[in-house]
């Protein structure tokens, strides 16, 4: 396992840390392999009752490697697509999962957060879902759930031009259940973690259950990963992640439509 993930387990909580701040926990393909690991042992072990995310440094996330994504748009083969795989577990999840987000939680940084079933924001975060920058498209069944939970309009602001929400706006839109300073995140988020390990697991998995439209969260995820595979192989993508590596503004004027 990916030292850049530390799963832990200790009072029915499994907890994993995204460890990689020197990379703004930038998400390798070995960190998703970690990631889905932890939550298919989740998903068996009786001793585990909750999942918490969180992450070290100043921010959560800053989404997928970009080398990563690259590496993929210039043919390089980097294996099967880690992302997938933890979205999809992130999609059929039956144990409840906590998120405890600071800073930056770029891409699948924030669209994880939809599966989730609480949300604790430090004043510090930022969530940003620039999928058309890097043209590409939404995951995680977000193209669904987000319009679903914060409305059409600022959704596809989000999503196609990139504009951020700060942990305020996060809240008010039902993106979170509480904005706290950084310094009380962690523990504001296993104190919920560990109120959810003393309710009955049972009628948790069902309540869970009852709330999300488990085939429908399926489907559009499945809907989208293809698309997201394909647009890796277009002239936008290169463009888009050269641009990304040069520092500078990419340039789609003259690129025909994929």
């Amino acid at each position: 396992m990916t030292q850049h993930v530390k799963t832990e387990v200790a009072g029915g909580i499994m907890t994993m840390t995204l460890a990689r701040p020197e990379k703004k926990n930038a998400l390798s393909n070995e960190m998703y392999s970690a990631m889905s690991e932890g939550l298919e042992r989740a998903e068996k072990d009786p001793a585990v009752r909750v999942v918490l995310f969180q992450g070290d440094g100043d921010s959560f996330t800053s989404g997928n490697d970009i080398t990563d994504f690259s590496a993929q748009a210039n043919g390089s083969n980097i294996g099967e697509s880690q992302a997938f795989r933890f979205i999809r577990n992130l999609g059929k999840a039956t144990r409840p999962l906590v998120a405890a987000v600071q800073g930056n939680a770029v891409g699948v940084g924030t669209t994880m957060l939809l599966h989730c079933d609480l949300v604790f924001l430090a004043d510090t975060a930022k969530l940003m879902t620039p999928f058309v920058n890097l043209a590409l498209v939404p995951e995680a069944a977000s193209s669904w759930l987000l319009p679903a939970r914060i409305g059409h309009v600022r959704a596809y602001a989000m999503f196609a031009l990139g504009q951020p929400l700060d942990a305020a706006a996060a809240l008010a839109c039902g993106l979170a259940n509480a904005v706290v300073p950084a310094a009380d995140l962690r523990a504001r988020a296993w104190q919920a973690a560990e109120a959810l390990t003393k309710r009955p697991a049972g009628s948790l998995s069902h309540t869970k259950a009852l709330m999300r439209e488990m085939d429908k969260i399926a489907a559009q995820t499945n809907r989208e990963s293809a698309l997201f595979a394909e647009r890796l192989q277009t002239g936008e993508a290169r463009e888009a992640f050269a641009a990304f590596a040069e520092r500078r503004k990419p340039d789609f004027t003259n690129l025909t439509s994929d």
